[in-house]
């Protein structure tokens, strides 16, 4: 049988496929742009779009489980779909603030934490991934670590607990090919709590070159991220400011599923050089 992965131009899907193919696994692998999609040969691409149902159907045919992203605007139609195909198993990437105590102060939690009621009410077997911060929430300083050697942030002191995508994707692909996982509920950490200083330091020494932490009052940061709007650009900045000085608490769920520990963000920097360079 067949495992669909969506959102194929993730940085999490594409791990997912990868390590997938590596355990023998036959995948199929879901974009809105197949087009655009880089993939092995082996592996069948395929357009769908969660929130076009005519789109659904023919990319879950033969599809034993699927790896999906909590994507609140499709999640109802995907469920029928996945419903209606026989589909045996769904793992949800989610995220970690719907375990918070107030979730609905939080929008990327209200919105986890919808598609995970979606897959709660249905008939599915589910197992829902709650990671905690991307490292690759990084690469936004990407563009201005290129051009000038900097970046401009609030609170260079702020911790973070960033997750390698690599290790999500090795937990996602033991819930897809081992038994055991139904109806669990991973949360999941980096192995170490790092700065925002710390997390520069490490980009710096992967590309070779200096790179400078400008630090931003939070109202000058604030102006700098007005592109994501209002609702995300608070909770960043709450974020931050709660954990300025304050390490934050780390989970070896990575290790207890993989027998290995979660990779370091200075592996990170590593692995994703070229972006900065």
């Amino acid at each position: 049988m067949t495992i669909l992965v969506t959102g194929g131009r993730g940085h999490v899907a594409r791990g997912v496929v990868g390590q997938l193919l590596e355990v023998g696994e036959k995948v199929r692998l879901a974009s809105r742009n197949p087009t655009a999609v880089t993939a092995p040969d082996s592996v069948e691409v395929v357009g769908a779009d969660l929130t076009r149902v005519d789109t659904l159907a023919p990319a879950l045919a033969g599809v034993s489980k699927v790896f999906c992203y909590a994507d609140p605007a499709g999640i109802d139609s995907l469920v029928t779909a996945a419903q209606d195909a026989g589909v045996g198993h769904v793992v949800l990437l989610s995220a970690s603030p719907v375990t918070a105590a107030n979730p609905a102060a939080n929008p990327l939690a209200v919105m986890h934490k919808a598609a995970e009621q979606a897959l709660l009410d249905s008939e599915l077997s589910w197992t829902f991934l709650r990671p905690a911060t991307f490292a690759t929430n990084t690469l936004q300083w990407a563009q201005s670590i290129r051009r000038e050697g900097v970046v401009r942030a609030a609170y260079p002191e702020a911790h973070t607990d960033a997750i390698h995508e690599a290790d999500i994707a090795a937990v996602a692909v033991r819930a897809l090919t081992e038994e055991g996982h139904v109806g669990r509920a991973y949360l999941m950490t980096g192995p170490e709590s790092v700065t925002q200083r710390q997390q520069v330091e490490a980009i710096s020494a992967a590309i070779g070159r200096p790179v400078e932490f400008v630090e931003l009052t939070p109202a000058e940061y604030r102006e700098t991220l007005a592109r994501w709007g209002g609702g995300l650009v608070d909770q960043l900045i709450r974020y931050l400011a709660e954990n300025d000085g304050v390490p934050m608490p780390v989970i070896n769920t990575v290790e207890l599923m993989t027998g290995r520990p979660a990779r370091t963000f200075a592996q990170w920097a590593r692995d994703h050089a070229d972006e900065f360079r």
